[in-house]
């Protein structure tokens, strides 16, 4: 007979019982890796006994499925892997745009359809988990993870976060349509000294439960089933050797039921680089009893642990407590009985049609017009135009999909690169998508590494026969990413260079940025005739900017963060906490060159009207404010207003303002429609000197605007009186 944890009919914690009763501490400590798979198979699963791998996918995903199904109790394996806007190192499969380019569009139903194609091309390929979103809040721009956020915004970074949670896990652990979705990186990682990758982040309890934890309490409370820690320590804690953020906040304050683990060798760095162990059984056991469940990349956690227990350093019983949470999950999502190995049906998903049509839509509604003078764009498309696009990133494919994608550099970029026939660059945008009576005629100007001077006086010349310059500005992969900050945010090589060269011909000029993260920009294009910023906008990031300058598409996207003149005006996010000398430095402004909220359309829009919140709403617990939006343009567009909040008097030094709510209606010329904003008491709350988050009675101001510092923003005051 088949024993209890075989049963299907029996609860999951049954079954995850019995079979814990059944296990060696070998095979306990064994399930508690998760080991990439980049390696030997059968000795990664069947001496070793990993409970996960990472970095595996199609006929190798069957392998090892196979190879754990033949071990003695034939516990199936859990699959993870950085699909991170989209499926990343599958060839050929549906590339989003990073989630810094997808929060420009602040469109929630956009960012979940993708999340939800994501994962349909994902579990056909024997992966069960990615290892996204990333909700760290971005601070210093000169980190090098900055394009993978959502932003400088708490608010913002919860409810994307929360839309793409919802797209990955579908309708549940058992969907065999969906995979587990990854809040990292839990938490504060992003809180960088000078912009350096992974460093002490100096940052309080306090501070942590104002800014950097409601995204991933967003995240716990909306059933997000697996958390990723971070690499950084914080009052001399590793983030994978603190017990009061894994265990007293996560697991037992918001009830996380799911798997936590840790980042790439977290648990050996405590002793080679963090060197608050002695050896891999000291560290093992400051693994298990800070909260982690699963240890990612850190093989010799398995020899650490066995020898932790059998010198008495760690209770058997304590490892039991974590494998339970991993067995549990595993019976939750069915994999005893469907290991959802790689289908073939399925990965002809894949890349269709209709995913690539919900990429360009979101890729669409990503496109921040950052300025427009004299109403430059869009460019006629009823008569002949000599278009001169010049730039290195105009025709860089790489550059377009980003890092963790296709050649990026974290699984083997031979095997796995995006065929070049999926991307439609800058360039194939304009020669494919962009009216017949267009001329494009391209050189790249520069680089971006170096200098390149052989490359300037071509497009020099290309440009001066031209009725506009098309200029395409930004990085390359080099200086982005993990490992990758850099100490300036300017542009690189010959780009500058180019750019004053450019601007010199007197030409109308258009900037188009292609970049992970913002750039500051030089004086000689401060006054270019119009930017458009895409970050980076994925595989059909060409087609909708040629779709944009052609004004088929009116740009609806509005920046996620605040982009400085200057790297000396770090941090420049808008929700600075108020109390300072001033309001500029003695040399430089400090306001951003382009702030947090803002963005332009080929049509103009006003908001009036605002109403206050009525008093005896406010004493039920609810918030209800009314505003008028009206398209004043001449064609039709999508406008986001943006709801503020400010607490007037706080017990606590509080920032100056808090999104707290938006929406993006579409009006058509002329047509005015009338928005209702809710919210309950608790979006007034702070988080007061001792750490706890309240909401004081008060005064308060709501401010209704189109940008952070929207000149034209409406306000009304209320109060909340004491409950």
């Amino acid at each position: 007979m088949n024993p209890p944890y075989l049963n299907s009919s029996l609860p999951p914690e049954t079954r995850a019982n019995d079979l814990l009763t059944r296990m060696t501490l070998h095979e306990k400590a064994g399930q508690m890796l998760q080991l990439d798979a980049q390696g030997d198979l059968p000795d990664l699963v069947s001496n070793k006994g990993a409970g996960s791998l990472l970095h595996i996918n199609g006929d190798r995903s069957r392998e090892a499925m196979e190879l754990a199904a033949k071990t003695r109790l034939g516990i199936p394996i859990l699959i993870g892997d950085d699909c991170i806007h989209g499926h990343s190192f599958w060839p050929g499969a549906t590339i989003f745009p990073t989630q810094l380019a997808q929060a420009c569009s602040w469109n929630e139903d956009l960012i979940e359809a993708a999340a939800r194609v994501t994962a349909r091309e994902v579990c056909g390929t024997g992966v069960h988990w990615t290892f996204s979103p990333v909700l760290c809040l971005t601070r210093d721009l000169r980190w090098g993870r900055v394009g993978e956020t959502f932003g400088e915004d708490p608010f913002l970074i919860s409810r994307f976060g929360t839309a793409m949670i919802r797209g990955y896990q579908g309708r549940g652990l058992d969907d065999p349509d969906a995979i587990l979705a990854t809040a990292k990186h839990f938490a504060g990682y992003s809180e960088t000294l000078g912009g350096r990758d992974a460093s002490e982040a100096d940052i309080s309890p306090r501070k942590l439960r104002s800014y950097f934890l409601p995204p991933f309490e967003a995240a716990a409370k909306n059933g997000c089933m697996s958390f990723m820690v971070g690499y950084q320590s914080m009052e001399g804690r590793p983030s994978s050797a603190n017990p009061w953020l894994l265990k007293s906040v996560l697991k037992e304050e918001w009830g996380f039921e799911g798997i936590l683990v840790t980042d790439w060798n977290n648990v050996g760095n405590l002793v080679t680089d963090q060197k608050i162990a002695a050896d891999i059984t000291e560290a093992a056991v400051i693994a298990v009893r800070s909260g982690n469940d699963l240890i990612m990349a850190t093989p010799a956690f398995l020899e650490g642990a066995v020898d932790a227990v059998e010198h008495g350093m760690l209770a058997e019983a304590e490892i039991d407590e974590v494998v339970y949470r991993i067995l549990l999950l595993k019976f939750r999502m069915g994999l005893f009985e469907n290991p959802r190995a790689p289908d073939e049906t399925r990965r002809s998903l894949i890349g269709c049609e209709a995913h690539r049509q919900t990429n360009l839509e979101l890729t669409r509604e990503s496109i921040v017009l950052l300025q427009n003078q004299n109403q430059t764009l869009p460019l006629p498309s009823d008569k002949p135009l000599n278009i001169a696009l010049i730039g290195p990133n105009a025709d860089n494919a790489q550059i377009h999909l980003g890092d963790w994608a296709g050649a990026s550099g974290q699984m083997d970029p031979v095997k796995h690169a995006q065929p070049r026939a999926c991307t439609v660059t800058i360039l194939d945008g304009l020669k494919q998508h962009a009216p017949a009576s267009w001329t494009v005629n391209h050189a790249p100007g520069c680089r971006v590494t170096d200098a390149g001077d052989d490359l300037l006086a071509p497009a020099l010349q290309l440009a001066a026969e031209a009725d506009v310059i098309v200029a395409v500005a930004g990085d390359e992969l080099h200086l982005v990413g993990e490992y990758k900050s850099t100490g300036t945010l300017e542009l690189q090589g010959g780009q500058i260079r180019m750019l004053e060269a450019l601007a010199g011909l007197g030409k109308p000029l258009v900037l188009i940025l292609l970049h992970s993260k913002p750039n500051v920009l030089p004086a000689c294009v401060h006054n270019a005739d119009a930017i458009l910023e895409l970050f980076n906008p994925g595989m059909t990031g060409g087609q909708a900017l040629a779709e944009v300058l052609a004004g088929a598409v009116n740009p609806s996207g509005r920046l996620p963060i605040s982009v400085p003149y200057h790297v000396g005006q770090q941090p420049v996010y808008y929700s600075q906490v108020r109390g300072q000398h001033g309001d500029r430095y003695a040399d430089i402004t400090q306001a951003p060159h382009f702030a947090f909220g803002e963005g332009l359309s080929y049509t103009t829009f006003r908001l009036s009207e605002l109403t206050a919140p009525p008093s005896s709403e406010v004493r039920n617990g609810e918030i209800h404010c009314e505003v008028t939006v009206t398209n004043t343009g001449e064609r039709a567009g999508k406008c986001v207003v943006q709801l503020y909040l400010s607490d007037v008097v706080t017990s606590a030094t509080w920032v100056q303002k808090e999104l707290k709510e938006f929406q993006k209606p579409e009006l058509e010329a002329g047509e005015s429609k009338r928005l209702r904003f809710s919210l309950p008491v608790s979006a007034c709350s702070i988080v007061n000197a001792e750490g706890e988050r309240v909401v004081e009675p008060g005064e308060f101001e709501i401010e209704l605007a189109q940008s952070s510092r929207d000149p034209d923003a409406l306000r009304a005051r209320f109060r909340v009186e004491a409950p």
